[in-house]
């Protein structure tokens, strides 16, 4: 049996680079090697795309200068092409197949702006390769804040009072946007940009002076910025969800924060030390789902809250992933009280780190990360054959009607 050529897509223009390569270091782990040909694919910092064995291995990241024997190629946004091209000093070569064979499916690991948001989805789309997750809608809309809870409120799904406000309105008229927010949201409230991930920029403000200071920080990281009362006290509950036009809920899960944010340093940085993870996840580790990336995490599953509850908070999740049309995978974050009484729903998160396998390891599911992947890919190809179905021209005479006057040549001539 043939093997699958597996394209994974990873690092990027983004805030969230590190942990996408943790992700994809995981997931190429986990691949089977009896049913996968990986072919690593990194965005730099800089938006250049380099291919080459090397990217397997976590030390290229760690150690300067191994990143220059690589070949620099990219994928062209045409239907059939179907392999790298190389960019040889500018000019654009195609690889040779025995170089480097046509891809069969594309796995993003991007986290956040240029991968996560819609934009390496468009390229996908455009070149006709099957890949795992979001389409360029979902992606987009599940990256941005404002319009994900604009989704979920049009679906009719609870969400958290809030306002938002652009880069330029706060530069314009600070005065009034902060008097805007004292006015209908108060304190303590959250302000967040509202096109990024990893608790990048959000912040907690209980006064007019860290209100301030906060929504700088988030001016800084984006165009757009929501702001959102602070229901408390409140508890943090995640469930993902896994599938496409019939999509299932994973168990329940309670982050630990360490303060009143759950913030980047509680989900990628505590228990690094502990677990060892200075050597990068190995293939055991990545097999297994124990360690790495969100893995790290100090977290409690399931979690602590009724069965009732759990069971509800899977529905309103696999409702959130179709309120944006998701794909693949997600994973949808709740606000809860801690009576029960009160639910929110907060993000919903397309790419999530480590793909939340810790929490598909777990019944009723019971996915170890290579059946993850497994999956994913089945589901990538299967939206593609779907996608097939669609018919993209429409044959018309309307050129041949089209008035002459209406030509470029003619123009000019004139």
């Amino acid at each position: 049996m043939s093997k699958t050529r597996l394209a994974v897509i990873f690092g990027s223009r983004s805030v969230e680079h590190e942990v996408s390569v943790l992700t994809a270091q995981q997931v190429m782990a986990a691949a089977d090697p009896a049913r996968y040909e990986l072919v690593p694919i990194y965005i730099t910092k800089r938006g250049d795309w380099v291919t080459g064995p090397a990217l397997l291995d976590l030390e290229t990241f760690r150690t300067p200068g191994r990143l220059d024997g690589l070949t620099r190629a990219c994928l062209a946004p045409v239907p059939g092409q179907r392999a790298l091209v190389r960019l040889d000093g500018g000019a654009l070569s195609l690889l040779r197949r025995e170089q480097l064979p046509a891809i069969d499916v594309v796995f993003p690991t991007v986290h956040g702006t240029h991968g996560e948001d819609g934009t390496l989805q468009g390229l996908l789309e455009l070149a006709d390769l099957p890949y795992v997750g979001a389409g360029v809608a979902a992606a987009a809309v599940g990256m941005d804040k404002i319009l994900a809870k604009a989704a979920f409120q049009a679906a009719g799904l609870p969400v958290v009072e809030g306002r938002w406000y652009t880069r330029s309105q706060y530069q314009a008229s600070p005065d009034d946007v902060v008097a805007d927010i004292e006015a209908h949201l108060g304190y303590p409230c959250f302000v967040k940009p509202a096109v990024l991930g990893s608790s990048i920029g959000v912040a907690r403000v209980t006064g007019r002076d860290d209100l301030r200071f906060a929504l700088e920080v988030a001016c800084s990281y984006g165009r757009r910025l929501l702001v959102e009362r602070a229901v408390e006290p409140l508890m943090e509950i995640n469930c993902a969800v896994l599938g496409n036009d019939t999509p299932i809920a994973s168990v329940c899960e309670q982050p630990v924060a360490s303060g009143a944010v759950l913030s980047f340093a509680d989900k990628y940085e505590r228990g690094l030390k502990a677990v060892g993870a200075a050597k990068g996840p190995t293939a055991e580790q990545a097999a297994g789902g124990t360690k790495g990336g969100m893995a790290s995490m100090q977290r409690i599953i399931p979690a602590p809250i009724s069965e009732a509850l759990s069971a509800r908070l899977q529905q309103l999740a696999i409702a959130a992933f179709r309120a944006i049309d998701g794909a693949g995978i997600a994973r949808v974050d709740f606000l809860v009280s801690p009576d029960e009484q009160q639910v929110f729903v907060n993000e919903i998160n397309t790419m999530p780190g480590s793909l939340s396998f810790y929490l598909w390891d777990k019944p009723p599911t019971e996915l170890t990360f290579p059946a993850l992947v497994d999956r994913l890919v089945e589901l990538a190809l299967e939206r593609h054959r779907d996608k097939q179905r669609t018919t993209y021209s429409h044959d018309t005479d309307l050129l041949r009607r089209a008035p002459q006057g209406l030509s470029a040549a003619a123009a000019r001539r004139r």
